[in-house]
């Protein structure tokens, strides 16, 4: 989605993130048992994959393996970066993509002539590209699940 106001513009860009292997992301169900109208919190669950490991030989089943017997791998590290217990925390997310853009700004050729800035925003990342014309350019990117 875009939109042009009187001195920029905006792009909203739906991201879907998806779980590591081995993972899920379970909605939790209001009380009548029906998704929410509003966004609730997301549990991430542990699969078995146990028979494909088998079949793809370098799979690891966190389900059924000790944890000193998996590798440790960055899907793990990841999950305790963006997890509060065993639910998904959108802030954490939030903030990981903040600093990941930011870096990843920095190594881009525009940087040298355009101005980052990472607005306030609530359960999306709002960022600010400012050039010399002063034009600005907002980007919202805005989080769901699969």
């Amino acid at each position: 989605d875009w939109s042009v106001q009187e001195n920029g513009i905006t792009y909203r860009l739906l991201v879907f993130l998806r779980p590591p292997p081995g993972h899920s992301f379970s909605v939790e169900l209001d009380t009548t048992g029906q998704l929410p109208a509003r966004p609730s919190r997301v549990r991430v669950v542990l699969e078995c994959i146990c028979s494909s490991g088998q079949l793809l030989g370098d799979s690891f089943c966190f389900l059924h393996h000790p944890d000193d017997k998996l590798p440790k791998d960055q899907s793990s590290l990841l999950l305790r970066t963006l997890c509060q217990q065993s639910y998904l925390d959108l802030d954490k997310v939030t903030r990981w993509v903040q600093q990941l853009v930011r870096s990843a700004w920095l190594l881009l050729p525009e940087s040298h002539h355009c101005q980052l800035t990472v607005l306030p925003s609530f359960r999306s990342c709002k960022f600010q590209l400012t050039g010399t014309s002063q034009t600005n350019m907002c980007t919202e990117i805005l989080f769901a699940v699969e």
